[in-house]
Order: structure tokens, then sequence, then C-alpha cells
């Protein structure tokens, strides 16, 4: 009877309890939650204070969400939420993707790769092949120009045949039925270098109806006096022949053409009030970084390649013409010998001068590459230029640079890049806003890409976003000690998993492939 008593009281308070339940709301329940920060939606608009929601890979909610709960709650009052950075200038590194602790660190999500026409030419196979490593952030590829000319034409300067340039347009085509977000190209590298500027377009014009990009390392010759801008025009002029949007990629007014940013500036404004975006990036460095060959030794010598033009070297005559023409080009592009330091062994060109008593700089590039062949920082241009291409909207963030092992790392902008315009530029210099800058690094390179549920703080949108705080973001990595992380960048989701944690990357693989269909058209964001 006692027992019987009890059990039907316990009866009776289950009963109420889930009356009561019942009769009550139940709290919305999340994945993540940021709760409290500022939110840079990367339109450009005004920033505003919000929680952000996602449930699984998605931004589900923006705005005061305090009764709601979620499995990961992080408060990120007094820091800003933004989108993840869209780097669209990328030289990726194939076994850095899986980790990609030096763009992670930056604040990066997501990758464009291929960049300076360089890559596979397989496309959709890289990709596959690259998921399946697995992905600490998204990856995109461009079709690249350079790799498809050098398959079908080879290293020397001659004419493609129609049959050859049949079949480059056919690479080009199977890249972006593949899922290529745009055609990439480096027309101031050899081979591509011989191509002419009508070839080029003959190529690409089967590429007119997929409404994409063109971006490239503008060629840089002789024949115009080592001008950057005649270069620019040059992939303008394709672009448009080709029905595509021209990228001015890690956009610089170098050696002689300093101060020059305002009128080319004005020049892409124009074409754009015409109707005919023309878009770039740029990164906040003054040196650039390449083989020390390629953009110093002469066109003419470098056909067919090192043992060719090793065998030029050997000729006097030929080697005193390969001299003067280098010291052209280094006292028309650079900054000098003293501005040109070797990877492989830390010294500048005026140190190999002085250690091997040569008289001029060609002199001394021409002795190293008899030995080898090293990669070189070289100095370019001026900070009043750089400071009016940050500003500038139409030209997003990109490193020139992407996931790679750190030993492989000699350049600063593989660690600092963004930090260093969000602190040094935006925080410290008043370049631009927070607004303006964080634009810049996500929905302008979204749109140009075609993404159209990446690159915002929006309700539907991916979840790829990173937590920075304003007040101490600022990049350390220096050409002395290039791997330096920067401050500042506190938290970095990839489609909603944690890929930084307070900090330190997870190790986590959330990372995707993404594939462009026709339906993703590059535009200019309002």
């Amino acid at each position: 009877m006692r027992v019987t008593c009890r059990s039907g009281i316990a009866m009776i308070i289950v009963a109420w309890l889930v009356s009561a339940t019942n009769g009550a709301a139940q709290p919305v329940t999340y994945d993540v939650i940021l709760r409290g920060g500022t939110v840079l939606d990367g339109t450009g608009a005004a920033p505003r204070r919000a929680d952000v929601a996602i449930r699984g890979d998605r931004i589900v909610a923006i705005g005061n969400v305090r009764n709601a709960r979620a499995r990961t709650d992080v408060n990120v009052t007094g820091k800003m939420i933004a989108p993840g950075f869209i780097n669209v200038h990328s030289h990726a590194d194939r076994g850095g993707l899986a980790s990609a602790t030096n763009m992670l660190t930056q604040g990066v999500t997501t990758v464009l790769m291929n960049a300076d026409g360089a890559g596979p030419i397989a496309v959709g196979a890289e990709l596959d092949s690259l998921s399946a490593r697995g992905l600490a952030l998204n990856i995109a590829a461009a079709v690249p120009f350079n790799s498809i000319w050098s398959s079908v034409i080879g290293l020397r300067d001659v004419r493609p045949s129609p049959a050859q340039t049949t079949r480059m347009q056919e690479l080009i085509v199977a890249g972006l039925k593949a899922g290529a977000f745009g055609i990439s190209a480096g027309l101031d590298y050899k081979p591509a270098y011989f191509a002419t500027t009508q070839e080029v377009i003959d190529v690409l014009a089967v590429a007119k109806s997929w409404n994409t990009f063109f971006t490239n390392h503008d060629r840089v010759t002789p024949e115009t006096g080592y001008s950057s801008k005649a270069g620019m025009y040059e992939t303008m002029r394709i672009a448009f022949a080709t029905g595509m949007v021209p990228v001015l990629t890690h956009m610089k007014l170098q050696g002689r053409e300093q101060g020059g940013a305002a009128r080319m500036l004005d020049s892409m404004r124009t074409e754009t009030r015409r109707g005919r975006w023309v878009a770039g990036d740029v990164y906040p460095y003054l040196s650039g970084q390449t083989a020390l060959a390629a953009l110093i030794v002469p066109g003419w010598a470098q056909d067919g390649g090192i043992d060719a033009m090793r065998e030029r070297f050997r000729d006097p005559v030929l080697r005193a013409r390969i001299v003067a023409e280098a010291n052209d080009a280094i006292a028309a592009r650079f900054t000098g010998a003293a501005g040109i330091l070797l990877n492989d062994d830390g010294t500048t060109l005026q140190q190999v001068m002085d250690r091997q008593q040569l008289s001029t700089p060609g002199e001394a590039v021409v002795h190293v590459l008899e030995s080898r062949m090293p990669g070189a920082i070289l100095g370019f241009g001026a900070e009043a230029d750089l400071v009016q291409l940050i500003a500038d909207p139409d030209l997003a963030i990109a490193c020139d640079c992407d996931a790679t092992p750190a030993a492989r790392i000699s350049h600063p902008r593989y660690f600092g890049t963004f930090p260093r315009v969000l602190g040094r530029y935006v925080r410290e210099q008043r370049v631009t806003s927070w607004s303006a800058a964080i634009r810049k690094m996500t929905w302008l390179p979204a749109s140009l890409m075609g993404l159209t549920d990446r690159g915002r703080v929006a309700a539907g949108y991916r979840a790829d976003l990173v937590v920075f705080d304003s007040a101490t973001v600022i990049d350390h990595a220096t050409y002395a000690e290039p791997t330096r992380v920067s401050d500042g960048i506190e938290q970095v989701l990839v489609n909603g998993v944690f890929a930084l944690r307070d900090g330190k990357v997870t190790g986590a693989q959330a990372g995707r492939a993404l594939r462009r269909t026709r339906a993703m058209v590059s535009r200019r964001p309002r």
C-alpha cells in the first residue's frame, strides 16, 4: 500500500513536469554562438553589435540571441566578427593545405589557386586529389594559361599553329567545365611571355560566354621601356576582347613609374564608368618575390629553358648583351642591387658584386645563374603609391602566397599580409576604414569570383568567419624573420568548424574544394 502510494505521487510529479515543460517556450539551440561582437558584414556597411549564431555550416541568425543556447558559446565582446578572408592570388603548396597555419593565423578561409598562370591543367582532378588529403580551408582554382601554353607550345619562342590554338582552347573550356574560377596568366613569365597579345586573345576567346575574369601578372617588356602601366593596359585589352573582367594582380607602380598610382587608378575608374569593370589586388609590401632569372634576364636569352640560357652565357658576345639588358631591367623595374635579396643564401646582389669584384648588377645576376637558380626578393615601389592602392575600393587585398610549410617561406607576406593591412594601414595610419578594409578582403573578392554564399556575415551564408581584436591586430613577420605569427586573429571558423581557437590552430580539416558554375557570374559589388 505504501509502495503504491509513493508510485502514484511520483507519476503525478512527472506529469506535472512534462506539462510545465510543454507549456513553456523551448530555447533555440545552435551549434555555435559568437556573442556580443561587433559585426563587419563584408559589404562596407557600418559596424554593429550583434550575436552570430551558426547551425551546421551556415550562419542562421544575426542579432540578439540572448535566450538561445549553443554547444559552443564564445563571448567575443569587444572583438570584431567578419567574414573569413578570401585570398585571390594563391601559390598553394599542395603539402601545406592540410594545416594552412600561415593562412589561418591571418584569418584566411578561402584561397584561389593557380596564380600567375601556373598549376595543374586538370583542375577537376587536382581539386579531387587535394580534397582527399584533407583541407584546413576552402580551395578554388583558376584555369592556368601558362601551363596550357607551355604544354602545347613548349619552351621555345615559336608561333602556334591553328591546331595548337584549337588544342589550347579545348583545355581552357575543359578547365571551366571542371569548375575553375576564371583564367589566370603570368605573361611576364617565360615561355608564355613569348605569346603575342593577339595569340592570347585567340586562345581565350572561348571563355567569352562564361562571364568570368582574367587575372594576369602583367607583362613588362623592354619594348615599352619596362612600363608596368603598359602591361596593365595589355591585361585590360585581353580581358575586354574576350568578355572577361580584367584583374590587375599584385598591382604596383614600379621602378621609373613610381608616383603614378593616381593616374593608373583614374584609368581603371574611367573604364568602370563606361561599364567595363576593372578589378585588381594588392599586398602591403614594397618588395616582391620570384625566381632571380624570371624578370631580369631578357626573354630571348631564356628561349628554350635553363640549359639554353646558360649556353648563351658562355658566348662572350651574347653574355655582354644579356648583362647590358639585365642592367636596364634592374634600373627600370627595381630599387637597385642592394634591394635584391637572394633566398638561398640570404645575400644581396650588392654583396655578390662586392665579393666577386663585379662592376654591375647584371654581371652579378649572370654569375649567380651560371651555377644555381635561386629565388629572390626584389624591391620595387614607393609607399605613397601603395597607400593609394590599399585605399582603392576596387582592389582586393591578396597576399601572393598561400598555405606553405614554414621551412619554405622567405617573404613576410606569407604570415603577415592581412593583419598588416588591418593594423598598420587601418588602425595606425587610417588609410581606410575598418568596414572598407574588410570589404576588400571578403565581399569584393567573393563577388569577383562569383561566389554567392561566402564573403558576407548574413543569414544563409556559409559560416566562414574570423574574430579579431581591432586594438591589437598587427603583423610581426619581417624579411629577416618571415614566419613570425601575427597578433590579434583569435578565432577562425571554416564551414562552421573552428580552424583557429583562441589564436591556436585546431587541426580541423573542414575546408572544401569549391567549383564554379555558369550561374556564378563575376560582378562588381554594390
